[in-house]
């Protein structure tokens, strides 16, 4: 029989998020810490996803985090530069030692008596802890499309998350389903080097130019001085703070600034007027993910290109290939799921049983729901980072991550205090919290721009974004509201 594994914080995930934790309660003193990665190494999204062309959408020296800046080599960094950067910072806070791999969590259970959190996990043991935090991200479980027949290809197949380097896609004939983040990152790095692709998009989504620029080896060592590097970190975040407006207060600014931009980028990147109009969005800029791009137009207008729109959609998948709704069959080698992530509903992959046996999936039955993003009502001592209506769609989710952890630290300060074994928010502070959050985004592109996204849940609440500047939800976790708590 495996003996329990005691700790004060277990911290689910080894990702920027679970780092970003570790980091600030070793720096109060909490030492006693264990990540559990349910993979076979550490890092989170830029160690998992290494498809061709992956790369971060906000410049990199505010995606990364305050406390450890870095002297990129460009302003959006490419994949390679940005798992360099996380094994940095993991080897410098010494995370690996307390970290356990291959940790797949089945269950986690609030013990009452104990006022302890149970983790089990499928081959790691079972882990018990006073603190409990989730940062598996909502961007780490994939979901592929049960589309007719998906289990007959013969052919390889596999999810962008999960990208085969052992597979060699140059010549052969290759679909892509999908067309939002990843899929615009993909197509222009392999386009050239297959003999068919064949792009299965949903719907179009709003392309902007990406400002991307290298830095020369003398603007990398003003980059390593920390003055210059927070200077340009500020002046990067209040030039794009200011989207929020167009996102919630003004469809005038949005539609002028970048629609505009959007629309002189389309005409200007593809001069067929077919595929132009398949391209064209009939939604709202900024209602879904706006992809930063110069070279996906460029790339689905080459001549070895085809994008199938829902017009030409997936009827069923077969041995060979795929079926289009219009009678089409295309043989293709490879298909290519970039399908997106269950970032909504699905936002924690494993059961989570609070006070009174409670479950979590029961509690978010209708729509995830938490205050500050972060505690729910019946589950003392759990924080989950980048949980409900934490999204950011304008700036970097470290800088919203970074506001949780402050009001993360400060909820254990309070319990060391106060003497206490457990704080847990109030269903009245939860729920306040709640409403003005959805009452909020009723004035937001993404609940009235027009468009279906993942930001959604199944109920149609906007679950994934924060309906505001980033700057109000960081004032909100800053300071503790122990009006809002209940302690034991």
């Amino acid at each position: 029989m495996q003996t329990k594994q005691c700790y004060r914080v277990v911290i689910i995930g080894s990702g920027f998020g679970g780092q970003c934790a570790a980091i600030r309660l070793q720096e109060q003193g909490v030492t006693d810490i264990r990540l559990l990665e349910r993979r076979d190494f550490m890092g989170g999204t830029w160690c998992q996803n290494s498809y061709p062309g992956a790369a971060v959408d906000v410049q990199s020296p505010l995606y990364s985090i305050s406390s450890e800046p870095y002297a990129w080599s460009q302003m959006f960094a490419e994949r390679d530069e940005l798992q360099q950067y996380t094994n940095e910072v993991i080897d410098k806070h010494g995370l690996r030692d307390k970290t356990t791999l291959n940790a797949n969590v089945k269950q986690v259970l609030w013990n009452e008596g104990d006022k302890r959190w149970v983790v089990e996990t499928d081959a790691a043991g079972t882990f018990e802890a006073q603190i409990l935090i989730n940062a598996s991200g909502p961007l780490s479980t994939p979901v592929i499309p049960d589309f007719p027949g998906r289990d007959t290809f013969k052919g390889k197949s596999f999810h962008t998350n999960g990208w085969d380097h052992s597979y060699d896609y140059r010549g052969k004939k290759v679909a892509i389903v999908g067309s939002g983040a990843s899929a615009a990152q993909v197509i222009p790095a392999i386009a050239g080097d297959v003999a068919e692709l064949h792009v299965f998009q949903r719907s179009p989504h709003w392309v902007l130019p990406r400002p991307d620029r290298k830095f020369s080896p003398f603007q990398r060592k003003l980059l390593g001085i920390k003055l210059l590097h927070k200077l340009l970190r500020w002046t990067i975040y209040w030039s794009l703070e200011t989207r929020v407006i167009g996102f919630k207060y003004s469809k005038l600014m949005l539609d002028l600034v970048a629609g505009r931009v959007a629309l002189k980028t389309l005409e200007k990147q593809v001069p067929d007027p077919v595929l132009r109009k398949k391209l064209t969005p009939d939604f709202t800029i900024g209602c879904k993910r706006v992809i930063l791009s110069s070279t996906l137009y460029p790339a689905l207008s080459r001549q070895n290109v085809s994008l199938h729109d829902k017009q030409d959609g997936i009827a069923e998948i077969n041995e060979s290939g795929i079926l289009t709704t219009t009678g089409k069959q295309l043989d293709v080698d490879l298909i290519v799921w970039s399908t997106g992530y269950d970032a909504t509903d699905g936002m924690i992959s494993y059961p989570v049983i609070g006070r009174d046996n409670k479950s979590l999936a029961d509690v978010w039955s209708e729509y995830p729901r938490a205050y500050l993003g972060t505690t729910i009502p019946g589950f003392p001592n759990l924080f989950v980072v980048t949980g409900p209506n934490t999204g950011i769609g304008h700036t970097s989710a470290i800088f919203i991550i970074e506001s949780q952890m402050k009001y993360i630290t400060n909820s254990v300060q309070q319990l060391d205090k106060l003497g206490k074994q457990a704080v847990e928010v109030s269903a009245e502070a939860e729920d306040e919290y709640t409403q003005m959050v959805h009452s909020e985004m009723e004035k937001t592109v993404w609940k009235s721009g027009g468009c279906t996204s993942w930001y959604k849940s199944k109920s149609g609440h906007v679950v994934a974004m924060f309906p505001g500047f980033s700057f109000t939800f960081r004032r909100l976790a800053n300071r503790f509201k122990a009006k809002h708590h209940l302690f034991s």
